[in-house]
């Protein structure tokens, strides 16, 4: 197995389904039918939005945890395109098209306005979206 320290190994021997072991959990990854895929599982991209959404909801949670707060629940609901780059007025890429994720935050219980805005501005702080929004150093290797 080489130098993999992360405890993910995937592997795909025909067609698009993928078997996924992640940390001693079995997973699947496809494709759906019109793709070429059995739709036996997530997509990639799901699974992207998965860990992005999960990520912000322990965040969120834990904060809350710690700070005593009445948070009964936390939805993140998430979403991915493709957009053109000169269509946001925000982003640095000026040509091209760039990938657009959505993030929609519902927070439930009997929180002051203040815990509301202060647990939306936390939700920023999961490790997985400031990596996404970082530099990313991906390094290949043949087994």
């Amino acid at each position: 197995m080489g130098k993999r320290n992360d405890g993910v190994v995937v592997r795909t021997e025909s067609g698009l389904r993928t078997e996924v072991m992640a940390n001693g959990h079995a997973l699947v990854a496809d494709e759906p039918t019109d793709l070429g895929g059995t739709d036996a599982g997530p997509t990639p991209y799901d699974y992207l939005l998965t860990a992005l959404g999960s990520c912000t909801a322990m965040t969120v949670r834990m904060y809350a945890d710690r700070k005593g707060w009445p948070l009964e629940a936390v939805t993140v609901g998430l979403g991915h395109r493709r957009i053109h780059a000169k269509d946001c007025a925000e982003c640095e890429t000026e040509s091209g098209r760039l990938d657009h994720l959505e993030l929609e935050i519902e927070l439930e219980g009997p929180l002051e306005p203040e815990q509301r805005e202060r647990l939306q501005e936390i939700a920023d702080q999961c490790p997985v979206k400031r990596t996404l929004g970082s530099e990313v150093l991906i390094e290949r290797s043949a087994a």
